[in-house]
């Protein structure tokens, strides 16, 4: 698709692709027991409108924030193009939240309804008015379809992302209409054989309520493709839609493709990938180890490192523009109209600024944090990063997990790469405890192969022999599973509460 069928419409709901069949599948919805509903992009603008119209049957102020809480589905996806259509702004509201998080984002971003799974009815705050999902398409069936989709200024909200609030409050992320507009834009150029192929199958595994499913989905519906969507992850329906649908983009959080790997390692199936062309990794780091492995699963693919926050959004990084080949780990090179630096002093490396027309207005009622993160525009990620000779990026830490032991300082992400190393480490996090003679030393949580009988020192010994002495995990604990947060990546603060006992 040429850059000139890029959709016309200034409202995020209205970003369709306008060069493409009415009869055409937008969205595959699979569930975990791999049956399906095929929705056209004709169904997407009739059930779009319809939604759109009946939100505004109810008289809500423009601007009115919705809530969406629910498992993956059509009606989930359909629901927040018609809130955007519609002059309102969505808010993603994800299930898996304390019920005390729930009603703090119902209440900060003052959700006047909210589109709700009925089984997740009960964790919403008493009295919030709420319309299920299920029913929604009959509910709405004696609507107009001809609902006009509202003009909105561009520096309006489209959605309202909560950041996960792992490590405190989740803070609320305002995405503009005119700024992720640009985004869908400026991330043709990482679409490879994606933008290519304008009937492209994009396989979407990821929660709807984060931005990486939910800019996916996005995305493809902008450039004319077909999502297949999970409405649930597991590693199983995961390959076997994979495969079934012929998908030739395959988007994952890491932790997901490493469960799909181990999945494949206790029960060895035959499935041909042969059709998947790209496969991004994104949301979290990524080992040598992990890029080989998936690279292998899918031999006809370009595998990538993408990189982007609820904050920056993803167009930030991409190929490089006298067309060198990205090296396996690298996050790209910064794309046309992104403006990054290191620190302050934009050395070598340093923490990440960037600032582009993507880039949040500012965190929804939190002035203060507001100030902490903005400066001229320029967001400060947090992310510590490394910039090669050839302008390529790479992912080294965060600046707040960096940690100093007997006067050497560490990135756990350090010693989690070093430790994937091992032929039978599947996982790895590795988090700091205090120490009475080091200050702060590494501690190790690994999930191994299923058939490996390696213990504590091995592990030890590999990191000594293998990398600095200092980085050596000083304690060591074999995990079955690694804990993960609503959005599939790993939960940091569940590893931190489970090493505080090694605290000496």
């Amino acid at each position: 698709m040429s850059t000139e069928q890029f959709p016309q419409s200034s409202n995020l709901g209205g970003a369709i692709a306008e060069q493409v069949s009415p009869q055409q599948a937008w969205l595959i919805e699979v569930d975990e027991r791999g049956q399906e509903r095929v929705f056209s992009y004709h169904d997407l603008h009739d059930q779009a409108a319809r939604i759109a119209g009946f939100l505004q049957q109810q008289g809500l102020a423009k601007g009115s924030r919705i809530g969406l809480m629910g498992l993956n589905s059509a009606e989930y996806l359909l629901a927040y193009y018609g809130i955007m259509q519609a002059g309102y702004c969505a808010v993603p509201i994800g299930f898996k939240l304390a019920s005390d998080t729930i009603h703090y984002i119902v209440r900060d971003a003052q959700v006047q309804t909210v589109f709700c799974d009925s089984e997740f009815e009960h964790l919403l705050p008493k009295g919030t008015p709420h319309i299920n999902l299920a029913t929604l398409l009959n509910t709405v069936s004696s609507a107009s379809n001809t609902t006009e989709i509202v003009v909105p200024h561009p520096s309006d909200a489209a959605t309202v992302l909560y950041t996960s609030g792992s490590t405190g409050v989740p803070k609320g992320v305002p995405l503009t209409h005119g700024g992720y507009i640009w985004a869908l834009q400026k991330m043709r150029v990482n679409g490879g054989e994606f933008f290519q192929t304008q009937h492209a199958k994009v396989l979407c595994a990821a929660p709807l309520s984060h931005m990486n499913a939910l800019f996916l989905s996005k995305l493809v519906t902008a450039y004319g493709g077909t999502v297949v969507m999970l409405k649930k992850f597991t590693a199983q329906s995961f390959l076997q839609a994979c495969q079934d649908h012929r998908c030739q983009v395959v988007t994952a959080v890491p932790t997901m493709l490493a469960m799909a790997l181990r999945a494949l390692e206790d029960q060895p199936l035959s499935y041909d990938f042969s059709a998947v062309l790209s496969v991004a990794m994104g949301s979290s780091p990524i080992t040598d180890e992990l890029h080989r492995s998936v690279s292998a699963l899918f031999p006809n693919a370009t595998v990538n490192n993408n990189w982007g926050t609820t904050e920056t959004g993803p167009a930030v990084f991409g190929p490089h523009p006298a067309g060198l080949t990205r090296p396996a780990l690298s996050l790209g090179h910064p794309i046309a109209d992104v403006e990054v630096r290191l620190g302050t002093d934009n050395a070598e490396e340093g923490e990440l600024w960037v600032r582009s027309k993507a880039v949040m207005p500012g965190y929804l009622n939190r002035d203060d944090e507001t100030a902490k993160a903005l400066h001229d525009g320029w967001y400060k990620t947090g992310d510590v990063m490394r910039r090669d000779t050839d302008g390529f990026f790479y992912f080294v830490g965060r600046v707040d997990d960096m940690f100093v032991c007997g006067g050497e300082n560490i990135y756990p992400s350090d010693v989690e790469k070093l430790l994937m190393k091992h032929p039978d480490v599947v996982q790895v996090a590795v988090v700091a405890v205090s120490d009475q003679i080091k200050g702060q030393v590494p501690a190790a949580f690994v999930v191994k192969r299923q058939a490996s009988h390696i213990n504590e020192d091995d592990i030890k010994q590999f990191a000594l022999q293998n990398g600095p002495v200092y980085q050596y995990p000083r304690h060591v604990r074999f995990i079955e599973d690694m804990p993960l947060l609503a959005n599939n990546k790993l939960d940091k603060l569940s590893i931190k509460k489970m090493a505080a006992g090694y605290a000496k």
